[in-house]
């Protein structure tokens, strides 16, 4: 199929550059070279230029180590093998925008499997990122969703969970790596409140005389509880590294402050962040539904335990009562295997923790 290619805007090419250029052009067309593809080359020939599938593979080899979770391992290497299909054989020079939406519109998946299809995205994105570094592309990231690929896929479907969008849990080591990476007070502030399961405001109006770092017990005071009592929750060593980092630069002990220390974030701190690391599909409050999926799904935790964690109502007031006294335990049990987890090991308890 014959192409075309541009020399240039008129305004960068002078009439005299634009034959010259056409003439090497031609002259390597008579040769068996694509000076399309020469051009995004540079010094590079075909035959040093990888495909998709051979550099991929390789660039996954490369960095799998750094996963511990196995899972997350599969998942890369299935989505690239099954869903990236058509790419395989192209060089990776030649891979362009057309390619890119083929693949993510190919038998609907982006509205079918509209995960998926995002997890796919981003990860073609970084092996063409990859590929670039190395010399195999030149120019932007045909794969890059903002300013370019959101032009031309629809808005992914929100997967809810109740009224709170919620973010798959399988995604969610991921999602705290690229968190931890983070400097801003607002991350510690995030990572916190997935850690302990809390609703956003708990976090927000936390304050540094609620946590017991003796028992590493955070007690919120029934005034900011929704079932007006006191909640203990159990932290994890992360959780606690967090506040004694946290509590080395407090003001008026305001543990999560905003711009100003001493006063805390805002209300809409944690949403804005979210934006901003491109996941705004999703809520803060919905990293609590995640927990409960991640409970019941991949642990022998006792739902009950889960709805104590969540500071969800169990039972008459006779139980509760004692419940809460009995649950702590057993509660600090799931709070460590849930931050192990987000830390990407892939926990699952042998023990049925009630």
């Amino acid at each position: 199929m014959r192409k075309e290619m541009g020399l240039g805007g008129i305004t960068d090419v002078t009439l005299a550059e634009a034959r010259e250029l056409a003439d090497i052009a031609r002259k390597m067309v008579r040769s068996g070279k694509n000076p399309i593809i020469e051009r995004k080359l540079g010094n590079r020939t075909v035959a040093d230029t990888p495909t998709f599938r051979v550099f991929a593979d390789a660039y996954v080899k490369s960095i799998e180590s750094q996963w511990k979770n196995a899972k997350h391992r599969a998942q890369w290497k299935m989505t690239l093998e099954v869903y990236a299909a058509p790419l395989h054989d192209k060089l990776l020079c030649d891979i362009d925008t057309n390619d890119i939406h083929h693949v993510l519109t190919r038998d609907n998946l982006w509205n079918t499997k509209s995960e998926t299809a995002s997890r796919l995205r981003g990860r073609i994105e970084t092996i063409l990122d990859a590929a670039r570094v190395k010399g195999y592309r030149k120019g932007e990231n045909p794969a890059r969703w903002e300013g370019h690929l959101e032009h031309l896929l629809g808005k992914r479907k929100k997967l809810t969970r109740g009224h709170f969008a919620s973010m798959p849990y399988e995604e969610l080591p991921d999602f705290i790596s690229d968190l931890r990476t983070r400097t801003a007070k607002v991350a510690r502030a995030l990572e916190f409140h997935i850690l302990c399961a809390s609703r956003p405001g708990m976090v927000e109006q936390m304050l540094m005389t609620d946590v017991n770092f003796d028992e590493r017990v955070w007690t919120i005071p029934k005034e900011r509880m929704k079932l007006e009592r006191d909640h203990m929750v159990p932290l994890s060593q992360r959780a606690i590294d967090i506040l004694l980092e946290m509590k080395k630069t407090m003001r008026n002990n305001v543990v999560f402050y905003g711009q100003n220390p001493g006063e805390p974030i805002s209300n809409n701190a944690l949403r804005a962040l979210m934006k901003r690391m491109e996941k705004g599909h999703y809520t803060p409050h919905g990293f609590r539904s995640s927990f409960q999926d991640w409970a019941g799904d991949e642990t022998e935790h006792e739902e009950k335990t889960t709805e104590f964690a969540l500071a969800h109502s169990v039972g008459d007031d006779t139980k509760k009562a004692y419940r809460r006294r009995q649950a702590l335990r057993k509660r600090r049990g799931l709070m460590d295997d849930w931050a192990r987890y987000l830390n990407g090991e892939n926990v699952r308890p042998d023990s049925k923790a009630a």
